[in-house]
This record gives C-alpha cells, structure tokens and sequence, in this order.
C-alpha cells in the first residue's frame, strides 16, 4: 500500500469559513482521473485517493502509475494504493479519513465494510443509462447494439453492482461517426459534470432518489473479451460496421485472414453495386479490401496485421505487394 501527505487525511479543511465534505475518491483510469481533476478545481475537499497498486507494463515492463495516481500527486492528494481492500490496514485507514462522501469512477468493485463507511454514502458514475448497459463495458456495447443515444448515470453503492438508487442521469448522443474512443471522451467530460452536480446536490440536500425500475428487457455490457471481438462474416453489414466502431481504438475488432488475425479499426459499407463472388470474406480488389457480410461489403480502411504498426488500407495493399 502507498500513501503520500498521511498527515493531510486528519485535516478538516475550510472553504470561505464553510466546512466542506470530506469526500474519498476512488478510480483507475483517465476517465476517472479527469473528474478527480474537474473536482479539485471546483474547491472539492478530496481528504484522499485510492486507486490500484502500480503494475509493470509495456515490452519493457516498466512500473507504470495509474492515470488518478498521477493526477492525485500532481494535484498533493493522498494517494492510498491497497491490494487488498479489505485488508485491515486498509480498512483502519478508511476509518481514519472520517469521510463524509465516497466517489467511484472505473475501480473495483468495493466490499460494503469500504463503501458503508462515508456518513452520507458512497456513489458511483457509470457510463450509461442505467438501468441500461449494466456492466463493465457500456461504452463498447452501446455501439455495437447501434444506438444513437447513451449518457452517465451516479448512482448510490448496494451489494449488488450497478443496481443503487439513481441520484443524476444526462443523455449523452452517439454520432455516426463516433468510436468507443471519442464517446470515450464525450462521456468523460459530461461524466465529470454530472460528478459535480452530483456533489453539490447532496452538500445542499436534501437528496431525491429515483430506484431503478427493471421491465426484463435491458441491454448489459458484459466484459469485453478476445473471441468476442472476432467479426463474423455471418453477420450484417450494419452489425459489424457497429462491432468495429464499438471496438476501437481498443481492444480492436479482428478478422481471421490467411496470413494470420489482422485487427481493424476503421471501415465503411462498401460502395459496390455489383454482386461479388469470393472463396473467402477477406479479399483484396482494385486496391481496397473488403470483408464479405451476410448482406453486402465492408470496406476496411485502417487496420493492423499481427505484429505489425496500424495502417492504411494502402499500406497494407502495399506491403502485400513487397513480399
């Protein structure tokens, strides 16, 4: 576990002689890292930050720091970094902070022994409109399901995940154009406010809830892994036009050619008029490359072969050229 500035977590900071919540911010990420930013520039008492232990990463395996660590220590916050969460240094710790408000953006799922503790409670964002998109993934799958609208969500912890209360929900829309990278960074910006309103909400109290109310016909984002990100040829156009926005810039839809897997990251329903006969999905025609579908071609425009950089579609063509 690493702390930084323990003294600091006793404090009782004052705002204009106001007494200001004590809040714990929890998250990982930069998605998480840019509220805990927006927060602290809105005069937020953060008492302490906790996010996970630094990892090797990389080729080379270097110690790399989270982006709310690095975020944290830019900003001279304490920075608990637990293995365990419900360990009892750990537990100790959280007690001692005394805090008021807990805050979770993309981290762990938290025992109830951590987020019982704050005396108002503890809330979470989630990148969707709860109750749709429940999951670890609601960014991806609101893509590829092919919506035109998502939003964030806070919502106050219970034992069972993204099922509390719902405190805040804005609508955020989904652009033809976007890909889970530039929702990404929609979601983050309107997340970070809505963190905002959300903290402001319950200083000024009181606080109205809205339970979520469950018909049996929402849509989950489940974690995201390998096979599912195999493009099917089975599949539509449409789909899987879906299926590769949703997945890029990661961890990126994939095909199976016969030079091996080559990931795609940018493609468009080709602009073909005549029908195409091909042996295999995967084929290369007067310098573009299509992938065959159930109901027409996508053109892929910027892909990966393994091992290799992101590219073109006529670098690729190129390169297959050279062998």
């Amino acid at each position: 576990m690493f702390v930084t500035n323990f003294g600091l977590l006793q404090q009782r900071h004052k705002y204009r002689d106001v007494i200001l919540m004590r809040i714990v911010f929890f998250g990982t990420p930069a998605f998480a890292a840019f509220s805990l930013q927006k927060l602290m520039e809105k005069g937020k008492n953060i008492v302490a930050v906790v996010t996970a232990p630094d990892k090797p990463a990389g080729r080379g395996k270097h110690i790399q720091e989270s982006e709310v660590k690095k975020t944290a220590r830019a900003l001279g916050l304490p920075v608990l970094q637990p293995e365990k969460l419900k360990a009892d240094e750990f537990v100790t710790q959280m007690r001692l902070l005394d805090a008021d408000l807990g805050i979770v953006i993309a981290f762990r799922m938290l025992p109830e022994i951590i987020w019982s503790l704050p005396k108002l409670g503890t809330f979470n964002l989630h990148a969707s409109l709860l109750p749709e998109y429940r999951g670890a993934a609601p960014i991806n799958h609101a893509i590829i399901q092919g919506e035109s609208k998502t939003g964030v969500t806070t919502f106050f912890l219970k034992h069972e995940i993204d099922t509390g209360d719902i405190l805040l929900r804005v609508p955020v829309e989904i652009a033809e154009s976007d890909n889970a990278g530039s929702l990404h960074d929609k979601l983050m910006v309107a997340g970070a406010d809505l963190v905002i309103r959300t903290v402001d909400m319950i200083e000024s109290g009181p606080v109205k809830l809205q339970p979520q109310i469950l018909t049996g016909n929402e849509k989950t984002a489940p974690k995201i892994f390998r096979e599912f990100c195999k493009l099917s040829n089975a599949d539509s156009v449409t789909f899987n036009h879906n299926k590769v926005r949703g997945l890029s810039p990661y961890p990126a839809a994939w095909i199976e050619t016969a030079a091996g897997p080559l990931k795609v990251y940018e493609c468009k329903p080709a602009d073909i008029e005549d029908s195409v006969s091909v042996e295999e999905p995967f084929f290369i025609r007067q310098r573009h490359i299509f992938y065959q579908c159930s109901d027409g071609l996508l053109e892929l425009l910027k892909v990966q072969p393994a091992g290799k950089s992101t590219m073109s579609a006529a670098d690729f063509i190129n390169g297959q050229k050279n062998k």
